[in-house]
């Protein structure tokens, strides 16, 4: 990829500002050329609810800034009911050191997911199409997180079944609460805001036990 100007450069330099976060140039290139992607096929198929700009940043990148400086190096993370992208791809592409499972059941966003891959050239990362329920019980990552696809308490207690024993299962919560399960133990509590809306968030960090 060849770096060049792009509408979407200054916002995303701002989410990463607001975390702290310093992006390589490959990193911003390839997240641009996904965002930019995104807005293409958003036009013909509704793949976000995104109206602006800020909003599409914002929502896509902005929970993977605040988890990757705390998922440790070479993890092994799987993100169910990743969408669009959120936060599975952006982790991937803002820690190439991660071995990400991308796990999408609807054919026309794993069909998105899979052009990007291709087009930010990222063969590494697994694209799995079907539901979570379907890897129940597998244990075989370090991290397990998700955002929305399932109601928070249903999401960590399949998440205590995807994570191995010493891993962690993330909440990505809005206005709900947090949820309790007894393989779970709370580890993290986070509270922020997506920088460029001011949407309140919050992210829970369980270790998961045997």
């Amino acid at each position: 990829m060849t770096a060049k100007a792009r509408t979407l450069d200054p916002p995303i330099a701002r989410v990463a500002a607001a975390f702290g976060a310093t992006l390589t140039e490959s990193a911003s290139e390839a997240i641009a050329v996904w965002l930019e992607r995104l807005q293409e096929w958003n036009a013909h198929i509704d793949l976000t609810a995104a109206r602006s700009e800020d909003e599409l940043v914002d929502l896509m990148l902005a929970d993977a800034l605040l988890l990757a400086p705390r998922i440790p190096a070479d993890a092994r993370v799987v993100d169910v009911g990743t969408g669009a992208g959120a936060p599975g791809l952006a982790l991937a592409l803002l820690r190439p050191d991660l071995r990400l499972t991308l796990v999408e059941p609807l054919g026309k966003r794993a069909a998105f997911l899979r052009t990007v891959l291709g087009a930010v050239g990222r063969p590494d990362v697994t694209l799995q199409r079907g539901r979570g329920e379907a890897l129940k019980g597998r244990r075989g990552w370090d991290v397990a997180v998700s955002r929305a696809t399932l109601a928070p308490a249903a999401w960590l207690e399949l998440a205590v079944t995807l994570a191995c024993p010493g891993g962690s299962a993330w909440v990505l919560l809005a206005k709900e609460g947090m949820p309790a399960h007894p393989r779970a133990v709370v580890e993290e509590d986070l509270a922020y805001a997506w920088p460029l809306t001011a949407a309140s968030r919050r992210a829970v960090r369980y270790v998961v036990v045997s």
